[in-house]
């Protein structure tokens, strides 16, 4: 079994990996942790540092996994859902945030794509307050 994690470096996407670390524990899953950040923004893309940071985190956990940082023009929902079909994935998992609805108009929802397009069930998660 194999989950994704869309994990950028924020408290949704800190919630994100956490679940996904003990889902992955619970089925004995692998773990690809996909660092999806807009083409035109960069804001969310890891450092070295952060990367590193994310594989120890997985390794302390006891589970195996990789960080990919992919860097190409597709937007964070397509960079997620062409992984999870390229890998098979059997869940992917997101952190969520709330949003207004302008928010939402202008820069789109990543979520709700993955949610919609999505060939494997999608778990959706909040960081705690």
């Amino acid at each position: 079994m194999t989950i994704i994690v869309g994990y950028v470096n924020t408290p949704a996407g800190h919630a994100a990996l956490d679940t996904g670390i003990r889902e992955a524990q619970k089925s004995d899953s692998d773990i690809v942790v996909v660092n999806a950040s807009h083409p035109r923004r960069d804001s969310h893309r890891l450092a070295e540092a952060e990367v590193r940071s994310v594989r120890e985190q997985l390794s302390r956990a006891g589970v195996k996994g990789e960080v990919l940082t992919p860097g190409n023009e597709l937007d964070p929902a397509e960079q997620i859902l062409d992984t999870a079909a390229e890998v098979g994935a059997d869940l992917i998992v997101l952190g969520t945030r709330k949003r207004t609805p302008v928010g939402k108009f202008l820069l789109g929802s990543t979520i709700q794509k993955v949610i919609l397009d999505a060939e494997s069930p999608v778990l959706c998660v909040k960081a705690a307050h």
